[in-house]
């Protein structure tokens, strides 16, 4: 039995691969068994005269063989439309992770992004917004068509104006967009845009604020470096230090292990202390163990409270692990190559003097100039050598100081916050009582806790009114 398939026509015919039209459905009305009608019907496609003669002098198809229309193979499946319409995250982020779409895809008249944020019904927007911003989705898209006609040029293909998308968005969905578009934050991602640490690029869509210290911990891990990767970072409580830390891995893809310093006795429980990050499994390999496993890889330790140990001897088992990339469990036993690892220590050295500069500052409630940042930098350095002693810092790659949140930036957090703890019931709530508890939780903010004071605000408010 000769069976044509679509594939076939496409093979034969060279016009037909270069036509962008799309080919009409052949007729229904076939009489069955004849060569004539099938001829009749081909000719509706405007195929070359070569194909039709040649399919015209074959054999009858089967009463039982479906024919296919040639338009229906290049049929994408919508994925990313499914994903968000379904106002599933995980399968959003699946989506994405596995290719299958690109978060600049349109859906349908709209770009992706301005799809969900035109979304009214969705109630995991912010989750799905941050996660088409952090595999790429461009904000700048988001024009305004009266700018645009004025400036000569068009807008996408079905986009609302940017204002209007944001006219009813909460302050979270609001920073994280302008954070998008902010030329700064384009910057700082072109540093490592072909670095192995371009992933990290993601985790400005997990922290709020800092984006001085994800600037320079950009700088830094753009320059070759020979020596091990060793941050520093510190400041007042509740600013992001340990959540951006225990990003870190996860980001990359590599395997993390988290110490909670301020449980050791002595300076052989460094290499015996379990992993305590909240994100993973638990696990029963050791710091010692974890290294050996990957030994000569990249992987990522994570230092938490690292000034708080009960005897400062015990950082003096780190020397050589960040002045030679090379550790030795114990004596006797041969040298673990780790010169792969980067070392995440957090602190809260210097919180004082992080909100003293603050103070200082013109304008305290606004984000800090690249200058005011370094020179808080070179502030905050010997304060921590004071405290974890000259001979471990000057193994240090960079210590970053986490600032003081600005008055956007702690709206926000509380607005993240509201939508986080309310979850079904935030939809159910008038938009004036939504922003109310947002703005009056900002009464209750403490700088020395930080996010963690809105988190609690934000409850309380909650608490009272649901």
């Amino acid at each position: 039995m000769d069976l044509y398939p679509a594939s076939t026509l496409l093979c034969t015919s060279p016009l037909l691969s270069r036509t962008r039209s799309p080919l009409p459905h052949p007729s229904p009305a076939r009489p069955h068994g004849t060569n004539a009608s099938l001829s009749a019907d081909l000719s509706s496609f405007n195929l070359p005269t070569d194909c039709l003669s040649s399919l015209s002098n074959t054999r009858s198809r089967p009463e039982s063989v479906l024919f296919t229309p040639v338009h229906a193979i290049a049929t994408p499946r919508p994925t990313l439309l499914f994903a968000l319409a379904s106002d599933d995250v995980d399968e959003v982020r699946r989506v994405l992770e596995s290719g299958e779409a690109r978060p600049n895809d349109d859906v349908g008249p709209q770009s992706a992004l301005a799809f969900t944020l035109a979304n009214g019904q969705l109630k995991n927007k912010i989750p799905m917004v941050k996660l088409l911003l952090a595999y790429g989705a461009d904000a700048s898209a988001l024009r305004d068509p009266e700018e645009d006609e004025e400036n000569g040029s068009s807008s996408k293909r079905g986009s609302q104006s940017l204002s209007k998308l944001l006219e009813g968005a909460d302050p979270a969905t609001r920073y994280y967009i302008q954070r998008a578009n902010s030329p700064q934050t384009r910057r700082a991602s072109a540093l490592i845009h072909r670095s192995f640490f371009r992933p990290l690029t993601r985790v400005r869509y997990d922290v709020i604020g800092q984006d001085r210290v994800i600037e320079q911990l950009f700088r830094v891990l753009s320059m070759p470096s020979m020596a091990p990767i060793v941050f520093l970072l510190c400041g007042p409580s509740g600013h992001g230090k340990s959540l951006l830390a225990r990003k870190f891995g996860s980001l990359l893809d590599v395997p993390t292990h988290t110490v909670n310093m301020t449980t050791l006795q002595n300076t052989g429980d460094i290499w015996r202390s379990h992993s305590i990050n909240p994100h993973e499994e638990p696990s029963d390999r050791s710091l010692k163990e974890f290294l050996m496993d990957n030994e000569g890889k990249r992987c990522v330790v994570v230092l938490d409270e690292i000034e708080k140990t009960q005897d400062e001897k015990i950082l003096s088992s780190l020397l050589m692990p960040w002045e030679y990339g090379r550790c030795s469990f114990e004596a006797g036993h041969r040298h673990v190559d780790v010169s792969k690892v980067i070392w995440l220590g957090t602190s809260n050295i210097g919180h004082d003097l992080v909100f003293e500069h603050q103070e200082n500052r013109p304008a305290p409630q606004t984000q800090l100039s690249r200058e005011e940042y370094i020179d808080l930098m070179a502030l905050l350095r010997p304060r921590v050598s004071e405290r974890l002693g000259a001979s471990l810092l000057s193994r240090v790659t960079v210590v970053l100081p986490f600032v003081a949140f600005t008055a956007e930036e702690k709206l926000a957090i509380a607005a993240e916050a509201f939508y986080a703890l309310a979850g079904e019931a935030a939809s159910t709530m008038p938009p004036a009582t939504r922003d109310l508890i947002v703005r009056t939780s900002l009464n209750s903010y403490i700088p020395p806790e930080g996010a963690r004071s809105l988190y609690r605000a934000v409850s309380t408010q909650l608490l009272d009114t649901i």
